[in-house]
């Protein structure tokens, strides 16, 4: 497949080469840069992605903008960056254990095409290529305005070659290693359907199986450069079906390939479980509690006996929650004392609606609440609420003030309940939506799109029958 060049020049600037951390070396970086003098620059790299940086030593440019990053300990492998005064430009730059000992000179002019690189054949070949593709990424713009196609893949066939030539005549760096992993996977033709199409699923399933094939599990650098978590991230969400059962199995499948690096498997299942614990698709915190269960709990992960506990606490707190579950035991008193059964309400979906009297976004979303109450009663939905604080005043004043009355409304009048721990009421509000059966077919759902997902829940169980 083609690949715009502007693509491929932001593949490459996240794909670079390091160091063996298993040596045992001082390192001296010496730098030039031209239109800075007597200012503070700082050394770091990347940690998992572009929003991560980890500094590791500073420097003082003199007067003619030179400075030297020095150290007697070992610098962890990983993508780089001089950090300039101000925070608001860098260079990036590939430090690699077996180039301890290089220096870089450039002008801010335009840091790319000035950069002088002496003693380090990873960054000269890494800047060299930078400069051939911003070379050709210039020339089809300037023939994109004349809509010259045929000159235009001329130069996108040559760039191929020069591609091609670059990675073979360079394939012992470890640039062109991270080159190969952070690509895509070239697919080939693909058969057509009956009707004559391409048949995209057959691509899909292709670039799927692929989609690991050059990436190197085994080599902890690859934490320290930004792509880790992108790449993953791009492959759990979409390109798997976003359901428990396969977001598990999937999961279990990349961690096991991790596996062949401890640093790498813990990255990994970090991400993971720090994507999941709170998901934006309905129904995923399953994925969360496996992890947690599986690795952190049974000792993969090392953490703190305290982090174990808080971990344990938190799967015993949702295991109960989680969607397709019944609904745990809650009852509660309304405004006249009566007690409500949350699992006798007699109603095709119930809505419960966890809140605070005294909370701004509770306060905010109480009219939305009404609006979806009153579009939807008429299909057998009802809407439970249920005050976490236990202030009956205050409980009172915010019913009357937002027209909740006809809702079902309810209070912890014995103070019987953690809601926190009970029903993973971290924030308010928070939200539950019941089937009939009481079973658990949404949580944490926004006020806003409750009405859209009623809709949808209830067009995709029709269609079942």
């Amino acid at each position: 497949m083609n690949t715009p060049f502007r693509i491929l020049f932001l593949t490459l600037l996240c794909t670079v080469g390091l160091f063996d951390a298993a040596l045992s070396q001082s390192y001296r970086i010496e730098a030039t840069i031209n239109g800075y003098k007597d200012s503070t620059f700082i050394i770091g790299h990347y940690d998992r992605n572009r929003t991560a940086f980890i500094p590791k030593d500073t420097a003082r440019a003199d007067a003619n903008g030179q400075m030297v990053f020095e150290g007697t300990k070992d610098l962890p492998g990983g993508l780089y960056v001089i950090l300039f005064p101000g925070n608001g430009r860098w260079i990036e730059f590939i430090y690699s254990g077996k180039e301890p000992r290089f220096s870089m000179s450039t002008d801010t002019s335009d840091i790319i095409a000035n950069m002088k690189v002496t003693g380090s054949k990873e960054n000269e070949i890494f800047y060299a290529f930078q400069n051939e593709i911003i070379k050709r990424e210039k020339e089809v713009e300037g023939l994109q305005k004349t809509k010259n196609e045929g000159k235009i893949k001329e130069l996108r066939d040559g760039f191929k070659q020069y591609r091609e030539k670059f990675l073979k005549d360079n394939a012992n760096t470890f640039a062109v290693q991270l080159l190969n992993m952070s690509s895509d996977p070239e697919i080939p033709t693909a058969p057509k359907l009956a009707n004559g199409k391409t048949d995209s699923l057959w691509v899909f399933n292709y670039y799927k199986a692929h989609y690991w094939d050059s990436f190197d599990f085994a080599d902890p650098r690859i934490r320290r450069t930004p792509f880790l978590e992108p790449k993953l991230d791009r492959y759990i969400k979409n390109l798997v079906v976003q359901t428990p059962d396969s977001l598990i199995k999937e999961a279990d499948w990349i961690i096991k390939k991790a596996s062949v690096n401890e640093e790498i498997k813990s990255a990994v299942v970090f991400y993971l479980a720090n994507q999941y614990e709170n998901p934006k698709t309905v129904g995923t915190e399953d994925l969360w509690v496996h992890l947690a269960e599986k690795y952190y709990l049974a000792g993969q992960m090392g953490v703190s006996d305290e982090t174990k506990k808080k971990i344990a606490d938190k799967v015993n707190t949702l295991k109960p929650l989680l969607v397709n579950k019944t609904f745990p035991a809650l009852t509660l008193a309304d405004p006249l004392g009566k007690k409500v059964n949350v699992q006798a309400i007699p109603a095709n979906y119930t809505v419960l609606f966890f809140y605070a009297p005294t909370c701004g976004h509770c306060k905010e979303s109480a009219p939305k609440l009404k609006d979806f109450y009153d579009k939807n009663k008429v299909n057998g939905v009802k809407v439970v609420t249920i005050s976490t604080e236990h202030n009956m005043e205050e409980w009172k004043s915010f019913l009357t003030t937002y027209h909740l009355e006809e809702l079902t409304n309810t209070f912890d009048t014995l103070k019987e309940y953690d809601f926190n721990r009970k029903f993973d009421v971290v924030t308010t509000p928070t939200i539950y939506i019941l089937d009939k059966n009481k079973k658990i077919i949404a949580r944490k759902m926004p006020v806003d799109q409750l009405d859209d997902f009623l809709n949808y829940y209830r067009n995709k169980q029709v269609k079942k029958l």
